[in-house]
């Protein structure tokens, strides 16, 4: 029996996932009714799955916790829906998996969401292939992944599940992506998509699909391995370049000098590339290069560059901590009865999320010291801070004190408008500002990365 792929027009899309990856997604193919490569109009079902229930009654009456989507746009766009039934998203013909893969606590690749999700799709597929036993369904993984994942990890689950065939029965492929968490300048359409697929014709299907919506265009790698290295590169790239500028930081620390004034000197030379001191936390800088080592470990080739980049930005929260303290000692601080603010808590500014935020490390840091910390964030989600820390987390200037020692941890552009005399307020008599972004006045930031 000849089985023929989805159409590219009126084909029905399931997201499996709808976090800051998947819902800018399905909001994307559902919303996008002209073909951006062909010009022609796209009539698509789009159907959002995901498990958490919570989640899907807040999309549903219009509220999106990681702010990537303006909800209001999507009043009236019929052609989108929310849901945990596995029975309504029978009928997809193209699955994206788009669910986290973090590490756990020794920094291995945490598959469980995928395999999950896997388990799920391959269900679907044997239902589905008793229904359209015709059509080539088409699934695809956006998750980051270690080289080889797709077909090493993923495709046996299907092919177990379903009891299918993979590449005659159903066809894959790996699409990475690139979304940056409260990025407004870069969206999803304005970044190019980098696509694979299983076979020939899969590989040119899947890169016109993703073609039909992404304004600035496809990449179309040779294989599904190049595609995986590539997402993983990217991140472990930056990873280091920020593990450089933050060993000179404290090199810098030791010599008296500033930080950010060697920056901008260097970079007055048109080829030094612009990287800042970054506590390096979220779901994507922090992490994919622990995918890419475990890989190469298990090929026998132990990284070295890798994971010592990873060792000096895991250890910068320690190390904050550690000049925190000397310079209230320095100062004859009582460090046990001092109170110290933190300001931020997410895993960068402007973004509300504070999966693997290394600020929460910092925050552990002083508290072992008996100091006590408050934390204000007007961005984060206080219900899940508050419960994450173990503290209330406060979101207006109004509800702040005096304090001895002022961290700010995270630029949000709101902490980029407080004056001098503001910054000043928040302090008691001979207290110290920590500055670690350089958004502090300078003349009153006593510590300065």
């Amino acid at each position: 029996m000849t089985r023929s792929l989805p159409c590219l027009k009126t084909c029905t899309v399931v997201v499996i996932g709808l976090g800051y990856v998947g819902l800018p997604l399905a909001v994307q193919f559902a919303s996008q009714k002209k073909c951006v490569r062909f010009g022609h109009t796209l009539n698509r079902r789009v159907i959002g799955f995901d498990i958490n229930r919570q989640r899907l009654d807040e999309l549903i009456n219009g509220t999106d916790r990681t702010n990537e989507v303006i909800m209001s746009s999507l009043s009236g766009l019929d052609s989108l829906t929310f849901t945990d039934s596995t029975e309504l998203i029978s009928t997809g013909d193209v699955f994206i998996v788009a669910v986290p893969t973090p590490v756990d606590s020794s920094n291995r690749p945490d598959m469980l969401a995928l395999k999950s999700a896997s388990i799920t799709v391959g269900k679907l597929l044997a239902q589905r292939n008793k229904t359209f036993p015709c059509s080539l369904p088409v699934i695809l993984y956006e998750s980051t992944v270690y080289p080889g994942a797709t077909e090493e990890f993923c495709i046996p689950i299907l092919e177990n599940y379903s009891g299918l065939k993979a590449n005659v029965d159903f066809v894959y492929g790996y699409s990475p992506e690139r979304i940056n968490p409260g990025d407004t300048t870069h969206g999803l359409p304005d970044i190019i998509k980098v696509t694979s697929g299983s076979t020939i014709d899969s590989s040119d299907w899947i890169d016109a699909f993703y073609g039909s919506i992404i304004h600035a265009g496809t990449h179309k790698a040779p294989s599904i391995r190049v595609a995986e290295a590539a997402k993983v590169i990217e991140n472990t790239q930056r990873d280091l370049n920020i593990a450089l500028v933050n060993e000179l930081a404290i090199i810098c620390h030791k010599l008296s000098i500033d930080t950010l004034d060697v920056l901008e000197a260097a970079g007055t030379k048109w080829n030094f590339l612009p990287f800042n001191f970054v506590l390096v936390g979220g779901h994507c800088i922090g992490v994919d290069p622990y995918y890419l080592t475990y890989k190469a470990e298990q090929l026998g080739y132990y990284p070295q560059v890798v994971l010592a980049g990873r060792r000096i930005n895991d250890g910068m929260p320690n190390w904050i901590v550690q000049q925190t303290i000397l310079q209230m000692a320095h100062i004859g601080m009582n460090i046990s009865q001092s109170k110290v603010l933190v300001m931020g808590v997410t895993f960068k500014e402007d973004c509300p999320d504070m999966r693997n935020s290394k600020v929460v490390e910092l925050i552990a840091g002083l508290r072992q010291y008996g100091i006590e910390v408050d934390v204000f964030d007007p961005i984060v989600n206080c219900k899940d801070a508050s419960f994450q820390l173990d503290l209330p987390i406060k979101t207006s200037m109004e509800a702040l004190r005096k304090y001895e020692v002022v961290i700010l941890a995270v630029a949000h552009s709101s902490f980029c408008t407080i004056d001098a005399t503001q910054w000043l307020s928040l302090l008691a008599i001979n207290g110290i500002v920590v500055d670690l972004k350089g958004v502090v006045p300078r003349d009153i930031a006593h510590l300065r990365l």
